[in-house]
């Protein structure tokens, strides 16, 4: 892992640098939410995957920042409309932007975000990488309109399950790697490769972070222990637990979740035995294959620090405690 923290080391005060400028130059009504959950503690995963996957190929030019950028700029947005949505109370252990400034502003300073990412995207003049931005912002609003529609009819199903995690979080971090692929180079092969490593690192990436939200207490994650349960989504440990149970106890469950008459001492209750029966473990367990299946894509790239940075970057997934 010593190359991966020091690629970060050396790229993240770019990228921030970059990110302060940007949300500096705001119209003062969404400059505060923007600045909020944008120069928040972040790992910046995804701006750093776009700098890793374009270098890996070649590309050496400075003009990267911006695009890199792009992607923290729409997973910003995401977030700010995510907490909405779900009404959350912390993100990134600090309090939801909509709690501190508002909604209606927090709704705009998403909008603002997806169209400074947009516009910074198509300021490169290839009309591929405007395609990638498009479809990877339409693929996670799908991705949250499904997850909406789970919510308000969960069952014990992982292709839903899978659908959901693709849409909401896989998508954003393959554009993330295929953006970078489409700026250094014109090869649809090699973009597609560097795309299926992001597609199935992102799936690993979400399935630690449900993992995560029935393993961790808030203070390591930034989120309300047990989150995902209180708000209704129905995540792979979840899954596992459900599976567990007879069909008359699992249909019992899936009612209170669906109702919201899930009591606090019956929320706990669940919390244990997913604990007790190392579900988050299984979970990692399935994660540990998509990163496998990640690394496998890589091998039509030429060999690179890059390369082995990005195979770093797949292994770190997996040893994530918030």
């Amino acid at each position: 892992m010593t190359e991966l923290l020091a690629y970060f080391e050396k790229e993240l005060p770019l990228i921030n640098g970059f990110l302060n400028e940007e949300t500096a130059k705001l119209q003062g009504l969404v400059r505060g939410v923007a600045r909020h959950v944008l120069l928040a503690p972040g790992k910046r995963i995804r701006p750093v995957l776009t700098i890793l996957s374009a270098r890996g190929l070649g590309y050496s030019k400075v003009d990267i920042y911006p695009l890199a950028g792009s992607l923290e700029l729409l997973h910003a947005a995401t977030l700010l409309h995510d907490d909405i949505l779900d009404d959350a109370d912390l993100r990134r252990g600090v309090e939801a932007s909509h709690l501190v400034f508002g909604t209606t502003e927090t709704i705009l300073a998403g909008d603002v975000l997806l169209a400074l990412a947009n516009r910074i995207g198509a300021d490169y003049g290839k009309s591929r990488i405007s395609s990638i931005l498009a479809s990877g912002i339409m693929a996670t609003a799908e991705g949250e309109i499904r997850e909406i529609a789970h919510i308000s009819e969960p069952m014990v199903d992982r292709g839903t399950y899978m659908e959901i995690i693709i849409g909401k979080t896989a998508r954003l971090i393959e554009t993330s790697c295929r953006i970078g692929a489409a700026l250094a180079c014109d090869d649809r092969d090699l973009e597609d490769a560097v795309g299926n490593f992001g597609l199935n690192m992102g799936i690993a990436f979400q399935l630690v972070d449900d993992a995560l939200d029935y393993e961790s207490p808030s203070g390591d994650t930034g989120k309300p222990e047990g989150g995902d349960l209180r708000e209704g989504k129905v995540t792979l440990p979840l899954i596992l637990y459900l599976e567990m149970l007879q069909d008359k106890e699992a249909e019992e469950l899936l009612a209170e979740i669906k109702n919201r008459t899930l009591s606090d001492a019956r929320r706990d209750q669940v919390l244990k035995e997913i604990r007790k029966h190392e579900l988050g473990t299984l979970t990692r367990q399935s994660a540990a294959d998509y990163i496998k299946k990640a690394k496998e894509c890589l091998s039509p790239l030429p060999d690179s620090m890059e390369c082995r940075v990005l195979k770093q970057a797949a292994d770190f997934v997996l040893t994530r405690s918030k």
